[in-house]
């Protein structure tokens, strides 16, 4: 049994053959300059600190033989799966599906969509399109974490608020205990990220627990 003692808001305990790492859309659409990220207004330099301890997150589990997932938030060449209000919403001067300076912007197959070259898959680890925030929408995750028998995640990515806590949120309602990576995790609004860890740990870990990188390595 692993624990992690110093978890919020109390011990975090998994099985340690059922434990997996879910990496969250950790995507150069999202984290370089030209992408959807910077498209949309933001600063995409504010995620760049949750780059290496993600990277040491992923060698951990590595080391420890465990399961990976990383996952990334793209659309079919067609749109057929990009809902009509997702690719319309907002006022940005591009939207899902349009030419951008990494391709096609959110498009299975373009560069921009690629996970960045610090957390790159390796052999044997899962890689997830989404078309939806969540992971566990309309893709296969669940299947997945089933044929492992896992029912523990830890899940780091960006951003905190979207993507990273709607999988956690989809991911409880499932039945897994979660632990969210503090600063394996970023957002464009610090704000909204500390709001997501207040919020995930709030009455009792209402969704879940979270604990910082180096306590996560030290009990894998």
């Amino acid at each position: 049994m692993l624990e992690i003692a110093a978890a919020r808001p109390y011990p975090y305990l998994a099985p340690a053959g059922a434990i997996a790492l879910v990496m969250i859309d950790m995507q150069r659409d999202f984290l370089e300059p030209g992408g959807f990220g910077a498209a949309l207004g933001n600063d995409v330099t504010l995620l760049a600190p949750c780059i290496e301890p993600a990277a040491r997150l992923l060698a951990g589990f590595r080391r420890a033989g465990l399961p990976i997932v990383h996952t990334r938030e793209c659309h079919r060449p067609d749109l057929s799966d990009c809902p009509p209000a997702k690719r319309g919403r907002g006022r940005g001067p591009l939207r899902i599906g349009d030419p951008g300076p990494m391709g096609r912007i959110l498009i299975a197959g373009e560069p921009g969509v690629e996970i960045i070259d610090d957390l790159a898959p390796r052999p044997g680890e899962i890689v997830i399109d989404k078309p939806g925030k969540g992971a566990f929408h309309a893709t296969s995750l669940q299947q997945q974490l089933r044929a492992w028998s896992v029912s523990h995640l830890v899940i780091a990515g960006v951003t905190t608020e979207v993507c990273v806590q709607t999988t956690l949120r989809e991911a409880n309602d499932r039945g897994y205990d979660c632990v969210l990576a503090e600063d394996a995790t970023a957002s464009y609004f610090p704000a909204f990220k500390q709001a997501v860890l207040d919020m995930v740990v709030a009455q009792g870990g209402i969704v879940g627990w979270t604990a910082s990188v180096s306590q996560l390595l030290e009990v894998l």
